[in-house]
């Protein structure tokens, strides 16, 4: 499949969710927005999509990287794969999910008795299909658990895990994330009905009330 293929869909993602939520509520932005994003897929490529990538020429399609995004991304892969050794679910997920794998759904949602129905889609880094549920890879600029766990709620990864489950209909998730300043992996598991859960589901759900009132 064309990875453009995905993006140029026209059911509701949880990015739709978050160029609505800048809008909205405009808020400083740190970094490069771009370049952070792009180096996210070139370690999410090199992780999940390996075809993709030319080490030659320094590229994922025609995406033109550096010598040195090339050199902390396989650092990172390398730090992945020696967690994956003393980690035996990442060990499962690396070997047996499948990767960027992307689901479609028409859903019904309530917001303060509100009911509407929107087409909605996602696509998963890690989808385990024989257990019904899978997980997301991050790129971190946290240096310890609880900076990760501060960026959980900060960019909204809470909102994309509890909109992934929704549309899978699974009661489980994960995320992995490799910290881009010390090539640390930490983790989150999430329960459908647990803090994380709950909290991404209100931030998702008055997001979808808001686009279907203004977007659509």
């Amino acid at each position: 499949m064309n990875p453009d293929n995905y993006y140029n869909r026209n059911e509701i993602s949880n990015s739709d969710l978050t160029e609505l939520k800048n809008l909205l509520y405009p808020r400083l932005q740190f970094g490069d927005k771009e370049k952070i994003f792009a180096f996210g897929s070139l370690v999410d490529a090199i992780i999940t999509e390996p075809a993709r990538v030319n080490y030659f020429q320094l590229k994922v399609d025609d995406v033109q990287y550096t010598e040195d995004d090339f050199a902390l991304a396989r650092e990172m892969h390398k730090s992945l794969l020696m967690e994956a050794r003393k980690d035996q679910f990442l060990a499962y997920v690396l070997e047996n999910s499948d990767t960027q794998k992307f689901m479609v759904k028409e859903r019904e949602f309530d917001y303060c008795d509100f009911k509407f129905t929107l087409p909605t889609r996602c696509k998963w880094d890690w989808f385990l299909s024989a257990a019904g549920f899978g997980g997301d890879l991050k790129t971190t600029f946290a240096r310890s658990q609880q900076e990760f766990d501060e960026a959980v709620d900060f960019f909204d990864w809470d909102r994309s895990r509890a909109w992934y489950m929704d549309i899978a209909g699974s009661d489980k998730d994960f995320i992995y994330a490799i910290s881009k300043k010390n090539c640390k992996i930490f983790k989150k598991f999430i329960e459908r009905g647990d803090q994380v859960y709950r909290r991404g589901f209100d931030k998702y759900n008055e997001l979808a009330f808001k686009y279907y009132l203004f977007v659509l």
